[in-house]
């Protein structure tokens, strides 16, 4: 019998051929220094450098290195979700390869997991000196709005890095969520947690992945998918635009009713002009959540895998979550139809 994995490092990865050796040369003594059964599940999101080129060759000579293909670019979160899904390990720990998150951590996070009981671990970001100010400033207020938002119970300056148990990561694969937002969804998750700290550091190589555009998505997707506040903002805004009108509309009469018509202009074309601004508002808020509703109606698979080097796991072309459960649905209906008819079928073989 092989020996059972206990530990599962899932590492997406895009574009990241400059810092790759780095993160092998650090990452790989502190896994084998814990001595227990690991692998490390790297999730190439589509890279169009040598990213796959170097993962191939590194696997030559570590064998517990698992490299799975996305077929495109599907984002980091869903580059994520298919390394949870596919890892083997008793606990799993999430690590981005910038090395920003210190892999060093990683023993602390095990042990506390395994000497405390606990299903989910934190990574905190004690120390951010070496961001800039303005994503300092732009990270703060993300967690206070998303505190505000989903509750207390999602952790300050909390990145991907944590560790997670067995529990924990089929809870998160039970979920149908497909926009993930995972520094979101398993605090919500109430699994009993622990939390280590560390200073956050510059990174050795590279260029950051995450520029402003996809961090102002990642927070509309981080309030849309968690709270319904933005349509209650939207109620406000509606009731103080209409307020505002009736301001407008006594004005207007008053004017009127004295022959000062003309001087009302002024309040007439900005008043146009904030309940228009409140209306683009407002539908732009229902948008986003229809926009939700849309892409969850489709069904859609968050990824699709073009290969996994793990061979028993998983062929080519295997979809994600969205197309997976909808067969498995659908396997289900057919097998209670034919239970009901009791209509013999011949067997087909396995299905990979």
């Amino acid at each position: 019998m092989p020996e059972a994995t206990v530990l599962s490092v899932v590492v997406p990865m895009y574009n990241e051929e400059e810092v790759l050796p780095a993160l092998v040369t650090r990452l790989r003594p502190v896994l084998a220094s814990l001595g227990v059964a690991y692998e490390v599940v790297a999730v190439d999101d589509g890279s169009t450098d040598r990213t796959a080129e170097l993962l191939t060759a590194f696997r030559l000579g570590w064998p517990e290195l698992r490299v799975i293909g996305l077929r495109r670019n599907s984002g980091h979160q869903a580059a994520l979700t298919a390394g949870l899904d596919r890892a083997l390990g008793a606990y799993v720990v999430s690590l981005d390869a910038d090395l920003q998150d210190p892999p060093e951590k990683i023993p602390d996070m095990l042990a506390l997991a395994r000497g405390e009981n606990l299903d989910i671990v934190y990574g905190i970001r004690a120390d951010r000196a070496s961001d800039t100010g303005f994503k300092r400033w732009t990270a703060g207020l993300y967690y206070r709005l998303v505190r505000r938002l989903a509750g207390p119970s999602v952790p300050a300056h909390a990145g991907d890095f944590r560790l997670l148990s067995r529990a924990a990561v089929d809870a998160l694969k039970a979920l149908p969520d497909q926009q993930r937002v995972y520094r979101l969804l398993v605090p919500w998750l109430g699994f009993p947690s622990g939390r280590v700290t560390y200073e956050r550091a510059p990174r050795p190589a590279g260029v950051s992945k995450y520029p402003l555009g996809r961090m102002i998505r990642l927070a509309v997707d981080s309030v849309t998918g968690f709270s319904a506040a933005p349509l209650r903002i939207a109620t406000w805004l509606g009731g103080f635009a209409f307020l505002v009108c009736l301001g407008l509309m006594v004005y207007t009469l008053g004017a009127h009713a004295f022959d000062h018509t003309v001087p009302g202009w002024t309040s007439l074309f900005t008043g146009v002009l904030f309940i228009g601004a409140v209306q683009l508002i407002c539908v732009g808020l229902l948008g986003e959540y229809v926009g939700r509703i849309y892409t969850a109606v489709q069904n859609r698979p968050t990824y699709f895998v073009g290969h996994d080097t793990a061979g028993g796991t998983g062929g080519a072309d295997t979809p994600g979550r969205a197309e997976t459960a909808g067969r498995a649905e659908t396997a289900d209906r057919a097998g209670a139809a034919d239970a009901e008819t009791r209509v013999p079928q011949r067997s087909s073989g396995p299905r990979t």
